[in-house]
């Protein structure tokens, strides 16, 4: 990185780190945002943690991109989560998507209904982007991280499910989009699409509350 960013030895010196509440201490020579990262990352490896969230100045920075070129900074913090919390999170993630895709195609109803045909594929294709994000988001939790006591669904068959859904799914959708008329585009989305949502929330909503009981007794669910 350009030494340039960091105009003097005063301000790099100054930088204060912080992870989970408490300030860290760097190594010499790492005053850089991405040697700070990888100090911070090892730093909760060793403690069986991974990190979860990080800032510059206040400002959160995405983990899940590389890291940029920054100017002069002088705080840094860092958040850190159990390795058990973050199937947890994941859960609690696509369960939020899952609602806001719900919501998504309850506005669509009526905007499919009061547009003509072209205007309310294109309003079907937008809406498909969302419908998968859920999807996406529990296909990163670990095949061991839930039995399927009382019913619930293993990842690897819940996954396997879910693909076979929306395939079905946008098919009839888009067969529905060869319509001229725009209810039965309207049908297949409030049939089709709203109760298969429903049903996903349902699921990752027993799902997380059967991982969180296991959290809270200590029980590390394995698949069987």
């Amino acid at each position: 990185m350009n030494e340039s960013l960091f105009e003097s030895s005063k301000s790099r010196d100054e930088i204060k780190v912080i992870l989970d509440g408490l300030p860290v201490g760097l190594p010499s020579g790492r005053r850089s945002i991405g040697a700070i990262r990888f100090h911070l990352e090892a730093l909760a490896l060793e403690r069986q943690r991974i990190l979860y969230s990080l800032s510059i100045d206040g400002q959160p920075v995405n983990l899940a991109l590389p890291v940029s070129g920054q100017g002069i900074f002088c705080r840094v913090e860092a958040g850190t989560i159990a390795l058990e919390e973050t199937s947890l999170r994941l859960l609690k993630k696509a369960f939020q998507q899952t609602d806001y895709a719900r919501e998504c195609v309850e506005t669509a109803l009526t905007l499919v209904l009061i547009n003509d045909g072209q205007v309310a594929h294109e309003v079907w294709w937008s809406l498909a982007l969302v419908l998968k994000e859920p999807v996406l988001t529990l296909s990163l939790l670990p095949d061991n991280v839930c039995g399927a006591p009382n019913g619930c669904t293993s990842p690897t068959q819940l996954r396997k499910w879910q693909l076979e859904q929306i395939a079905s799914i946008i098919q009839d959708v888009d067969e529905a989009c060869h319509s001229k008329d725009t209810i039965p585009l309207s049908n297949a989305l409030e049939n089709r699409v709203l109760p298969w949502l429903q049903n996903l929330s349902e699921l990752i909503s027993l799902w997380h509350e059967t991982v969180l009981a296991g959290s809270r007794l200590g029980i590390n669910c394995v698949v069987s």
